[in-house]
């Protein structure tokens, strides 16, 4: 309960202190700029990777998944092609989300801010989430 005090108490004094919040916002942003995640499927034949911003930054396709395609007539290759490349990026945005989780909450730790319930180490005021 004291821990909870002391936390919110440290919470509302950096609400009062616009500069730092602006300055930890800052800083937030460029850790967040910083983080890349990779994610694929079909034992490596699609990775994809994002940036801690959520964006698609390469899609990478095996040469021999490409061959494939070119060699496939009909919908079925395009639709697996599809769905490796759905689930790789899928990976990738779930592996960069808890990367800049981890972030955000690194960075709170380090300027002693509260971790609140539901907003993810304060992801969501830092403009993160």
């Amino acid at each position: 309960m004291f821990d909870q005090m002391k936390q919110m108490g440290a919470l509302a004094g950096l609400l009062r202190n616009k500069d730092k919040l602006r300055a930890i916002s800052e800083e937030a942003q460029e850790r967040i700029g910083k983080v890349r995640a990779r994610g694929e499927s079909g034992g490596g034949a699609v990775r994809v990777t994002v940036n801690g911003r959520m964006q698609v930054e390469e899609v990478h396709l095996e040469p021999a998944l490409v061959a494939g395609l070119r060699h496939d007539e009909g919908e079925g290759g395009k639709r697996m092609a599809e769905s490796l490349i759905a689930e790789a990026t899928n990976h990738a945005l779930i592996a960069a989300q808890q990367l800049v989780q981890r972030e955000i909450k690194d960075l709170a730790q380090e300027h002693d801010l509260p971790d609140l319930p539901g907003m993810g180490g304060l992801d969501s005021m830092l403009g993160a989430g």
